[in-house]
């Protein structure tokens, strides 16, 4: 079956182009209500410094410029640019600078002031009053491309800060989405590396809450499955240990028969012995699968009353035990390890005991044997064959949430540690 390849675009290009394209869209709207608003800034200060001029121009001119026409008095601080012309009420030059008819001339006669686009000029026209009339015209221009020229300029000027600010917002929108991202191709690599077996993965903090959260999440995922794993590796490893002894036990038995003796006593303590094995079989199984539908309230005396069936063992149960609620297939086959332990490496009697110890609940088992040699540990089932099976116990008794301990290693007593119902170590 082939794979299908995730498809979309990166998460990178996708916060670059979002950012990008807020920040672009973000210039434009606010640059071209900008660049209007200067062109008709520019614009209006051309007028009004024209129609100033004119104005001053009007003020200086005899009122019978228009019937003896002579030159135009220029007034001082003038541009040299301005072009300033006399005309006649009807639009025509009299004297001066300028066309010969300029329609915005001939619109002053009404008394105001007017402004046009004239011939490549920005001209404004301004009336020459007489005490009874109006007797001509006044007009000032200048050339209309030095005014664009100044909101030209200025656009330039805005686009070239247009530019930066979008450049700006990539490089920003860049680190940011390389932020946002990296977490995500790290979570990704991980992922990638606890399905190929690698539960050594470790949460790493960038500061952005969700990503933090799913890498610890991640983290938290890739212990419990190596633990899982571990658990049922050791599992794996200790169990023949478990099955070992009852079945060396029924073949022992059944090569006694062989030899001579009762055939039906054979047959009993065989399939006592083949039954037992069963249970532990089942119990294993159920063990291996995670079975924990059987957590309930443990019955210890019943329990113990069981392995007092099966070996020849003291049983001392003590009166007003806690509750403690924990999977009686793990707990029968703890037992069963500590008895057959003792059996086998210890020397009778045997005791079994039940005792309250305040937050919970123990289990001894104890024998009168050498007990154990200073240095060894033997939980990890050294190789002379002493204590075979006390890792899987141990295992199983962690999973429970309890503890199996050495008391005391000389006469040996080991101790199976539950906790008591609602009881939580550290509270």
């Amino acid at each position: 079956m082939t794979r299908k390849l995730p498809t979309g675009r990166p998460l990178r290009r996708r916060v670059l182009v979002a950012i990008v394209g807020v920040a672009a869209l973000a210039v434009v709207l606010f640059a071209i209500p900008l660049a209007i608003a200067m062109q008709r800034l520019y614009r209006d200060e051309a007028i009004v410094a024209l129609a100033r001029d004119a104005s001053r121009i009007s003020a200086a001119v005899p009122d019978s410029i228009a019937r003896h026409p002579k030159p135009v008095p220029l007034v001082t601080d003038m541009s040299r640019h301005l072009s300033v012309g006399i005309y006649t009420l009807d639009g025509k030059r009299v004297t001066g600078r300028g066309p010969a008819l300029s329609p915005v001339a001939g619109r002053a006669g009404d008394g105001r002031e007017h402004e046009a686009v004239e011939h490549g000029f920005l001209a404004v026209s301004a009336p020459v009053p007489s005490d009874q009339a109006i007797v001509a015209v006044i007009r000032v221009a200048k050339p209309y491309n030095y005014v664009s020229g100044q909101f030209e300029r200025a656009w330039l000027l805005m686009g070239a800060l247009a530019i930066l600010v979008v450049g700006l917002a990539a490089v920003v929108a860049r680190r940011q989405a390389g932020r946002l991202a990296a977490p995500l191709e790290r979570l990704t690599r991980d992922a990638q590396a606890l399905g190929s077996g690698d539960f050594s993965i470790r949460a790493r903090s960038i500061g952005v809450r969700e990503a933090d959260a799913a890498s610890r999440a991640l983290e938290v995922t890739a212990r419990r499955l190596g633990d899982v794993l571990d658990r049922e590796r050791a599992f794996s490893a200790h169990v023949s240990h478990q099955l070992r002894t009852p079945l060396t036990g029924l073949l022992l038995g059944l090569e006694a028969g062989l030899s001579g003796g009762d055939p039906q006593t054979v047959i009993r303590t065989a399939l006592e012995r083949g039954e037992h094995l069963q249970e532990i079989i089942d119990d294993l199984v159920r063990l291996s699968r995670g079975n924990v539908g059987d957590r309930g309230v443990l019955d210890v005396p019943t329990l113990l009353d069981e392995v007092r069936n099966r070996a020849d063992v003291s049983v001392t149960v003590q009166e007003g035990l806690p509750e403690v609620r924990a999977s009686l297939a793990a707990v029968r086959q703890i037992v069963h390890v500590l008895v057959d332990n003792a059996a086998t490496h210890g020397k009778p009697p045997i005791t079994v005991s039940a005792l309250d110890v305040g937050t919970g609940l123990a289990i001894e088992v104890t024998d009168r044997g050498a007990g154990i040699p200073d240095g060894v540990d033997v939980f990890r089932a050294p190789a002379d064959g002493h204590g075979i099976g006390l890792a899987l116990a141990r295992s199983l008794a962690e999973a429970e949430g309890g503890r199996l301990v050495i008391r005391r290693p000389s006469p040996p007593v080991f101790s199976l540690l539950l906790p008591a119902s609602g009881y939580r170590g550290g509270d």
